[in-house]
């Protein structure tokens, strides 16, 4: 279910890098427990962010939370197709509802977060935990 070239954060965000950028986006299970979203606030173009800080939000039925960003970087672009279709956040989050790209401060800072199947031991004890 979570694409194996992604990394992942604890916080539901994944990155996925190619040549010094990072595409960044919210997980299958963030935009499951998130609900029908109907919102993104995402940053303007040139913004810098550290890992962890804040870059926007989104805005469901349920909930309006906070985005993190997995790793440092200038925001480089971000998808457009949200502002008129924010529900592509629930219909295809790992593809086409991507947030933001990031040209990195340091492409290899995501070989530090979670791989695919340490984040789906990551949910996996999380729902159990909530259970």
């Amino acid at each position: 279910m979570y694409p194996a070239d992604y990394r992942y954060t604890k916080e539901h965000e994944w990155v996925k890098v190619t040549e010094g950028v990072g595409t960044i986006g919210i997980t299958f299970h963030a935009q499951k427990e998130l609900g029908d979203v109907v919102f993104v606030e995402l940053p303007q173009p040139g913004t810098h962010f550290d890992a962890s800080q804040t870059f926007g939000t989104v805005e469901s039925v349920k909930a309006v939370s906070d985005l993190y960003c997995p790793v440092a970087g200038s925001v480089a672009e971000v998808n457009p197709a949200l502002a008129d279709n924010p529900a592509l956040v629930n219909e295809d989050p790992h593809g086409k509802a991507w947030l933001i790209k990031l040209k990195l401060d340091d492409p290899k800072a995501a070989d530090g977060l979670l791989t695919a199947a340490q984040y789906e031991e990551f949910v996996r004890e999380s729902e159990e935990t909530q259970a």
